[in-house]
């Protein structure tokens, strides 16, 4: 039986959430009463096997590894934004005050 909700989902994940929801407690129904197709219970054995869970165990690594590898680049992005404040400051410190980064040195950093 579907949940009665207090307001329809805002989003879209929320809606495709929601319905997913629904026709997992539609199988779960089917299952039980021993009506389920063919279809829905090859899909749950597939969900159950070894082989689908190391796939979604490789899938979740992906996904971590990706995100590393976005929040390392975010990290270098910053440090080099900080060696250019320090260069900066380094440089005004010196007495060049109108002191800007050639084009040459700007993978430098």
């Amino acid at each position: 039986m579907p949940k009665k909700q207090d307001r329809p989902p805002i989003t879209r994940e929320a809606r495709e959430n929601l319905m997913m929801d629904l026709a997992i407690d539609q199988a779960e129904k089917q299952l039980r009463e021993g009506t389920a197709s063919s279809q829905v219970l090859v899909h749950y054995l597939k969900l159950a096997s070894t082989r689908e869970k190391r796939e979604k165990e490789k899938m979740d690594a992906e996904i971590e590894l990706l995100r590393a590898k976005r929040d390392a680049a975010a990290a270098e992005a910053r440090s080099g934004e900080l060696y250019e404040r320090a260069i900066r400051a380094m440089r005004k410190y010196q007495g060049a005050d109108d002191y800007e980064i050639e084009e040459d040195d700007v993978g430098l950093y």
